[in-house]
């Protein structure tokens, strides 16, 4: 009987501590105040991998790949009429076609920071609100068009190889015919 009563004074006086501890913790961070956009409150939505042909001299010169996550104020993201991504696509796009002076070919005039800056501004100025508070890269390629080609041309060179079900459908076959014939 006594062990009961100590294993509930005990238990009351931890509930009470971590109830304590959870007012202190709230307290320091202010009530009311918006959680930090890496913190929680926030959507995170992935983009399908975004192409965009790049154009130099009336030729495409190859093809940027990017995939995106972005963060969203759930309730901002709700009022939209087109679709987010639809916006996020249209943004890649219209940066990388404003920026002629990128190449892609070489990595010290490629800003990844300038790129995801200008992307969430010029959302958030489309929009007019406050939607897109961080752009964040999943995945960035460049293949040019030579190396497309290549890509292609060894796709063509290896055949397609049997898949082992066909010879024994056909080992199968046989004494079917077999016995059709007799």
């Amino acid at each position: 009987m006594i062990k009961f009563i100590a294993a509930a004074i005990w238990i009351c006086a931890a509930t009470l501590g971590a109830v304590f501890y959870s007012f202190q913790a709230a307290g320091e961070r202010g009530v009311g105040e918006t959680p930090k956009p890496m913190l929680g409150g926030l959507d995170y939505v992935k983009t399908d991998i975004i192409s965009v042909p790049l154009i130099r001299n009336a030729k495409i010169d190859g093809y940027f790949l990017t995939k995106l996550v972005y963060t969203v104020e759930p309730a901002e993201i709700k009022k939209m009429s087109i679709p987010a991504e639809a916006l996020m696509t249209d943004q890649v796009y219209s940066y990388l076609y404003s920026n002629p002076q990128i190449d892609f070919t070489k990595k010290e005039t490629i800003d990844l920071d300038a790129f995801r800056k200008a992307i969430r501004d010029t959302v958030n100025a489309r929009v007019g609100a406050d939607l897109v508070h961080e752009v964040l890269i999943d995945q960035v390629n460049f293949l040019t068009k030579d190396e497309i080609r290549d890509n292609a041309m060894r796709r063509r060179k290896d055949p397609a190889t049997p898949t082992e079900s066909a010879p024994a459908e056909s080992a199968q076959a046989e004494p079917a015919k077999a016995a059709a014939e007799h």
